[in-house]
Order: C-alpha cells, then structure tokens, then sequence
C-alpha cells in the first residue's frame, strides 16, 4: 500500500467502502498496471553502474567550451551521435553510442550539511538523508536500523522466479575512507534481502581481480551430489509432513522457502555459470575492456541474462582516494585522460551496446551516476578539501547521470545546465526522483508503504518518478 491508500482508509467508510473493498479495488488496479503511464512496469532487471567518487560533468558529458578558463575542460569537445549534443574527447566510444540512452544534464540537490561521499552515498542508494553526519560527512558504520539499499527494496517486492541470485554488488564495497558498506545493505528488511557481495581478492590497483572470483558457497562438496542432495530435501518434506499443524504453517512461510530456494540455486548451476567469465570469447572480453570495472560490466550481463534482478557495478576505486578514483582533487587531467575515463568509456559503451544487440536493453534498465558531481571552478574548496589548479571540488547543485532500456527515450536530453555548469537551467531531478523512477519502471509504486525495525511506515521514497525519461 502507498501512503496515498493509507491516508484513503480514514475515509473510506464515509464513502460506503469497506478496507476489504479498497484492498480489492487496490489489487484491481495493480492487475491493469495503474498507476501506469510512460515505463511502468517495463523493467525486469536493473544494472546500476555506480560512479562513487563524484565525476566531473564539465570534463566528461557536459563541456562548456565558452565557459571562463577557470572553468571550461582541458578536453577538447567531440560531436557524438546525437545532433547538437556534445561530449569532451575522453569519451569517444560513448559519443557513438548516446543514441541508445538518455542524459540526465540536471542532476541537483541541496545537501544536509557538508557533501561529502559517505552521506551522499547513502542518500542516493536508499532515497534518505541521514541522522548522523560528522564534520568530515562520514558516517557510523553500517547498521541494522539503516534504510536498505533501494536493491533490497525491489527483490523483496518483486522475487526472482528463477533459481537465481536476486541482488548481486560487485567488485568491492561502497566505501569513504574507514567507513565501509554504509548505504550497501537491507538493513531494517533484515540480512534475508542482503545482495549477494563479490568481492574479489586483490586490491583496488589490481586490474585482474575478475580473474580471481570465487564462488565456493554455490558449489556442491565433492562428496554430495544433485540427486543425494534432492533426496536429502524430499526426506525433510516427507518429516515436515508430520508436524503439528501450527509449526507446519509456520515451517512453510519461513524456512521452507528459503531452504528450497537455496537448495534450487546450487543444484541448478545457473549461478556458478554465469560467473564463469572464462566462457565469454576473448573478443567479447576485450571489447569491455581487461580490467577490473570492464570485466565487472561484463559479468552484470551475464548475471542479468541468467535472471538476477538487481546488480549494482561499484566503480573499483574507494571513493576519497587517488589514481582512477573519480575524486579528483589533484591531478583531474593526467587521472581522467589516462585512467578513470578511459575505462569507463569502454566498459560502459560495451555494455550498453552488447544488451541492445542480445535484446537485453528492452527489459533491462541501466543507470550510471554518482553521489554528486564536481566544481565548476578548479582549485576552489567546496567541501573543506584542498584542491590544486587542476583539480575540483564537490558539487550536488547539478551534474549528470545516464540512463538506458526498459522504456527509457533513446537519443534524448533531459534538462539543462547553465552556462558554467552550476545550477540546472530547468527540469531538476533530485537522486530521489532518480530512485523512484527505477522503482516505476518495475512497476512498483514509490511511495509504497515499508515498515522499518519498530514497525513504523515509510515510504520507499518519498518522490515522484520522471516519466519524462520514458517514451
């Protein structure tokens, strides 16, 4: 139920309906996919490609060549392949495929207190602010009364009908300094809708990492196999069988479900195949690019085709950090041109064009944005950082996100920047609109009602989707 429906109960017996008649009506409407309009329900499955970090727009897909020197990129801007709209060099690949996606040019949010990542992170993972926030923005570690991760949200309400893993994070944690996770789980949901976290050994530098997956908890010990384990399972049902009514029921509505799912997704292999990237063509694992953030666009694939609902691609670097971080205090030009955009531009144009090309795209949405952008004027501190003269602080006031698939309008700019890429010029979208409009697209209505750990209401989010996004 949505707030709406709750606030609607009050006066529902003034108007000579019962709960039992506004439930029914409610279910009614979700069988016609109210309340529908542009992409309801167009999405199976969503990558979220996760720029923690904060890219600039200006050096990337937002240039401003008039723009004061201050200002305006080192990179020179390219035509792409949507008349009058332009990207800066570093992303050629990307120019050649923008006609499949659409741009957000008008990212924007006023934060809650300073902006820096950890709290940014968790606003656009979850759809809510935070309580604590220190002088630095970091928060407390992860905890179990935390908002869940808009992931969990989506596999809770919408389960998988394959024997598949529902929600995978991949290749390392969300992460700002010591703070690690925070904004990455279910929390008040309870570790039940928890992704399933791959993180491969090495560390953020080791561009091989993919190389070294291991999935030992989807595999059978030596000495079990698929049929001694079934029979395992019809033995359990046939005990189960003789239980008291009452611990029958519930046995049925809590361990059974979770057993059998468990038991399905090992016995079936479907998981462990589709993390054997070894069984994609070296052309195609080029194509994305051999390293760490390119191979993991290629298993979000993978993992998508094998029916996983929900996969969130964290860029491989931790957030506040250097070399192909995309915080770029220091250093933007030589980091940008050589590291971080370049493996971006292959990974993410890959992807796209691979799921348009398997017919993925129709069903699959993918989103590629991080917590905020960076400052339109170099060498200038906007977040208690230091920053060189080539280098840019925070920026949420506006900035730029991609999106793709399910519905999403192709070849299509939505809003405006000003002409210093500083404030939107029209057509704002909050991280929470961006939130909700995923959640329209899997046909869940964003305000829908959640109860959090002491059993209090709360919306998903509290914003409207853009349907505007969608054809």
């Amino acid at each position: 139920m949505t707030r709406r429906d709750v606030l609607r109960v009050g006066g529902a017996g003034m108007l000579g309906a019962t709960l039992g008649q506004l439930l029914r009506l409610q279910a009614v409407a979700d069988e016609t996919g109210a309340p529908g309009g542009p992409g309801w329900g167009k999405a199976k499955s969503v990558i979220l490609v996760y720029l923690q970090g904060g890219p600039s727009h200006l050096d990337m897909w937002d240039p401003k060549p008039d723009a004061p020197e201050n200002v305006r990129s080192v990179f020179q801007p390219i035509a792409t392949k949507v008349p009058g709209v332009f990207f800066t060099e570093v992303l050629p690949r990307l120019a050649q495929v923008n006609d499949r996606f659409t741009m957000i040019r008008s990212m924007s949010y006023t934060p809650n207190g300073l902006f820096n990542h950890t709290a940014a992170i968790y606003q656009m993972m979850t759809g809510y602010t935070t309580d604590k926030v220190s002088p630095s923005g970091q928060l407390e570690p992860p905890a179990p009364a935390d908002f869940p991760n808009f992931g969990s949200q989506i596999v809770r309400l919408q389960p998988t009908t394959e024997p598949m893993l529902p929600f995978v994070m991949l290749p390392r944690p969300l992460q700002e300094s010591n703070v690690v996770g925070k904004g990455g789980t279910a929390g008040f949901l309870g570790k039940a809708f928890d992704p399933y976290y791959l993180y491969p050994t090495g560390d953020d530098m080791d561009m091989n990492k993919m190389d070294h997956i291991q999935v030992d908890d989807l595999t059978l010990p030596p000495e079990v196999f698929a049929v001694r384990l079934q029979r395992r399972a019809q033995l359990r049902r046939m005990i189960d069988a003789r239980m008291e009514e009452i611990n029958q029921a519930i046995a049925h509505q809590n361990l059974d479900a979770y057993y059998e799912q468990a038991l399905n997704l090992i016995v079936s292999g479907r998981a462990r195949q589709a993390f054997d990237l070894s069984a994609e063509s070296p052309q195609v694992r080029e194509q994305y690019g051999r390293n760490t953030f390119g191979q993991s666009c290629l298993l979000a694939r993978r993992l998508v085709e094998a029916g996983t609902r929900v996969v969130e691609v964290i860029w491989p670097k931790i957030a506040n950090s250097d070399n192909h971080s995309w915080d770029h205090h220091v250093g933007l030009t030589e980091r940008m041109k050589n590291q971080s955009a370049p493996m971006l531009d292959t990974g993410l144009a890959a992807l796209i064009e691979d799921l348009d090309q398997r017919g993925l795209l129709e069903e699959t949405l993918v989103v590629a944005v991080g917590e905020f952008g960076r400052s339109p004027q170099k060498g200038v501190s906007t977040s208690g950082n230091g920053n060189s003269a080539d280098g840019r602080d925070h920026w949420p006031y506006c900035y730029t996100a991609v999106v793709a698939g399910a519905g999403v309008k192709r070849g299509y700019v939505h809003g405006q920047s000003d002409k210093t890429g500083s404030a939107p010029l029209e057509a704002p979208v909050h991280p929470g609109e961006l939130l909700a409009s995923i959640y329209h697209a899997f046909g869940i209505h964003p305000e829908t009602i959640v109860y959090n750990h002491l059993n209090q209401p709360r919306e998903l989010v509290k914003a409207e989707a853009v349907t505007s996004l969608f054809a």
